[in-house]
């Protein structure tokens, strides 16, 4: 099937200044996040940036293209939808967002987001959970949770722990690591859209659950939109967002 991805690619990061043009063993972590995009099948990988160096990093690299946007988005989606708008897609067109800091991502997801939005015309948009196999995740915040209806799709997002399992996470169970963590589902942050839905999402006013919580996927839910979610069939490495985490994908790709 034919799909488009898109990588957000900002210059300026509060934790890893110039995180895009990062060095990893001589190519910069656009490229990577880009070469992974090409490997999923997509029939064009766009980076979005709004900054001309990271355009000009990217200039040699082939079958990659460049779109230029505003400086001035809140979001990656909101820039998803300016490369929309400048491209003139087509309304049934279906958009991947590539995170640009998960240079190890696995090509199988990106496609595997893309067929499964392609399979659910209910949705108008599409993203990846896995389980969660950590402790150390269960009642982490950071680690956001998803639950989902029969039909695989979303009903919440939270960075509490969802589902709450009355009997079993008490207290002491949190103290002592004795939590049964089977039922938990944690968010994977990567997004197939319809260039239709992308129209719409520039419009959408912010939602309270989204800015009680901090998770800009709440705003979807709250006006009324679905979400469909299935387990990804292969979980993602975790992204970079500090010099120890581009530290340690160095390490890893020097193995």
């Amino acid at each position: 099937m034919s799909f488009i991805a898109v990588i957000p690619a900002r210059y300026h990061s509060t934790r890893l200044p110039a995180k895009p043009l990062a060095d990893i063993l001589g190519k910069t972590m656009v490229e990577r996040v880009a070469l992974q995009a090409l490997k999923s099948g997509a029939s064009r990988v766009i980076v979005a940036t709004d900054d001309q160096r990271i355009a000009d990093a990217l200039l040699s690299v082939s079958n990659i293209e460049v779109c230029m946007t505003s400086a001035d988005h809140e979001s990656g989606t909101d820039r998803l939808a300016e490369v929309c708008a400048l491209y003139k897609f087509a309304d049934d067109e279906i958009i991947v967002n590539v995170q640009g800091d998960e240079p190890l991502i696995p090509p199988a997801v990106i496609s595997q987001v893309a067929i499964n939005l392609k399979n659910s015309q209910e949705a108008s948009v599409a993203t990846l959970s896995a389980p969660i196999t950590e402790f150390d995740d269960v009642f982490n915040i950071n680690a956001v949770k998803v639950v989902c209806d029969k039909n695989g799709l979303a009903l919440y997002f939270s960075r509490a722990t969802i589902p709450w399992d009355r009997d079993n996470f008490t207290e002491a169970n949190k103290n002592t690591r004795k939590v049964e963590q089977s039922n938990l589902q944690r968010h994977i942050g990567i997004y197939a859209y319809r260039v239709s839905f992308l129209k719409q999402y520039a419009q959408l006013s912010v939602s309270p659950l989204e800015s009680i919580e901090k998770l800009e996927q709440l705003r979807v839910l709250w006006h009324g939109f679905k979400i469909h979610v299935e387990q990804a069939i292969e979980v993602p490495p975790a992204g970079i967002d500090t010099a120890e985490d581009l530290q340690r994908v160095i390490a890893y790709l020097k193995k």
